[in-house]
């Protein structure tokens, strides 16, 4: 029986229960409305059905075109999350990369103030060059070599006067700079692999270590020491006029040659007092890629 029928008859029923007609007019238009709108949503709803299994179809001929073509799904999709874990790490070794760069940046600059900072004091250090002493970098430290045949006579921990007067070049140097005065310098002692029994000295180690302490107490000794006695044969007065805080001595003995001890000359350069620029916590690196 249609629908409209049966509420046609509902109508005639109600309109005798003292319904207007006007008022079941206007309920029948909003039924029709409804059922307009549910027949709209179920052709839409079956016009869905119809796509979403036609694309069922369609993904599974394609899956078996695939299996034809020798392609394993599980195997792809396994594939494809291993490529998205590839991408994370590869993004993270990126990472990695550019702070790297960036550290590797920052020590460049580092590495190029210490180099700029180690030219200056080489250029200090120039006119003791031009007096004939040696400036090296020996054990990635700055070291003044001071030849101990001219400091002292052999077996000897007295200065000569000749000695001296290379200190007192050396502290000038030191003194009237401001950086090289603000900077610590270690006096070292070496000497030749020539045995060295008794004595005063005991070893070389001893004999070592009171050169040392002999040219660093004369390096701190003030400018304006009481002057020699006319007669004496030592004509010097005074000292380096250095810091104290600044200097400090050791005895290396003959653990640190420069040179081979089986020749006069080797032996000659093992000889000698080293005065030492200690580096900066800054300046920790390998002097020797500036040189």
């Amino acid at each position: 029986m249609p629908k409209r029928f049966v509420l046609a008859c509902a109508l005639i029923i109600a309109t005798g229960c003292g319904y207007s007609e006007d008022e079941w007019q206007a309920q029948l238009k909003k039924y029709d409305e409804l059922l307009a709108e549910h027949q709209r949503e179920e052709k839409e709803a079956e016009a869905t059905r119809t796509e979403l299994d036609a694309s069922k179809a369609q993904v599974e001929n394609l899956k078996g075109e695939l299996q034809k073509m020798g392609v394993n799904m599980e195997t792809l999709n396994e594939q494809l999350q291993q490529t998205g874990t590839q991408k994370e790490e590869l993004s993270k070794s990126l990472q990695e990369l550019q702070r790297a760069l960036e550290e590797y940046k920052a020590r460049a600059a580092q590495l190029e103030r210490i180099k700029q900072r180690f030219e200056v004091l080489r250029d200090k250090l120039k006119k003791l060059t031009e007096l004939g002493l040696k400036v090296e970098i020996r054990r990635n430290r700055m070291v003044i070599r001071l030849p101990g045949d001219v400091l002292f006579a052999s077996g000897n921990d007295k200065l000569q006067p000749e000695g001296k007067t290379v200190l007192d070049a050396v502290a000038d140097v030191i003194r009237n700079d401001k950086q090289l005065s603000a900077r610590y310098f270690q006096v070292a002692g070496h000497t030749d692999n020539k045995p060295l029994s008794g004595g005063r000295f005991g070893d070389n180690w001893g004999l070592s270590s009171m050169r040392a302490r002999e040219v660093l107490v004369y390096l701190i000794n003030p400018l304006d020491s009481k002057a020699p006695a006319p007669n004496a044969k030592d004509k010097s007065k005074g000292g380096g006029g250095l810091t104290p805080e600044r200097l400090h001595a050791a005895g290396y003995g003959e653990t640190d040659p420069v040179a081979k001890n089986d020749s006069d000359e080797g032996r000659k350069q093992n000889r000698r007092v080293e005065l030492v620029l200690m580096p900066d916590v800054e300046e920790m690196l390998d002097l020797r890629s500036l040189l």
